[in-house]
């Protein structure tokens, strides 16, 4: 699907609004991110002012993942820092002053505090993330939190050979790709599309 008639909709609903708030949610490997950023890139071609704010951001570092016993899980709803997600949520939407958000950097696996400004003129914000629509407890906390949301579900079979092709382009063989793939990631794209909440657009072509 082609990236302008998604950001006509969020026009077109964002009218009059001082901040707009969207969703982009899907299972890991969907193209959550490359929709995030094109979205961006067009609306500010168009003379908004758009930002991205990705939810991975709020992952638990890898000392914490190891103290609870969740590292090999990392990625699971239950590896991010839900409660600062939440706080940082709210204060995107009451537009009262700068907001700064973590960035995860895959290179070195850590998120890195305040590494991106909401500005108070941004007018509409594209927040990514699995979990977005998660309708589980706590996640389930953020019904209501967005004006538009967008779930991206291309299918198991196609996340399946995304996801592996993922980990061979970070240099994993055949055999840990494969450990990798349906040890994490692909039992999280199963919750998600499994207990996700009702979205605006739901896109299979992207």
């Amino acid at each position: 699907m082609k990236v302008e008639p998604i950001a006509n909709e969020i026009l077109k609903r964002a009218v009059g609004a001082a901040r707009f708030v969207v969703a982009i949610a899907g299972p890991p490997g969907a193209g959550k991110s490359t929709l995030s950023d094109a979205l961006a890139e067009t609306l500010m071609a168009r003379g908004e002012k758009a930002t991205v704010l990705p939810m991975d951001g709020f992952h638990m570092d890898n000392v914490v993942l190891e103290e609870k016993g969740l590292l090999s899980r990392k990625g699971a709803p239950e590896t991010f820092d839900i409660r600062a997600f939440l706080s940082t949520i709210a204060a995107v939407r009451a537009h009262d002053g700068e907001v700064l958000v973590p960035v995860f950097d895959r290179s070195r696996e850590i998120a890195i505090a305040s590494a991106r400004i909401v500005a108070p003129e941004t007018r509409i914000v594209l927040v990514e993330g699995n979990y977005l629509l998660l309708d589980e407890t706590p996640w389930s906390k953020l019904a209501g939190a967005f004006d538009f949301s967008i779930f991206i579900n291309p299918g198991i079979e196609e996340l399946e050979r995304r996801l592996l092709k993922r980990w061979y382009d970070h240099g994993y063989d055949g055999e840990a790709a494969k450990r990798k793939a349906f040890g994490n990631d692909i039992p999280n794209a199963h919750r998600v599309v499994e207990h996700q909440r009702e979205a605006d657009l739901v896109l299979t072509d992207f």
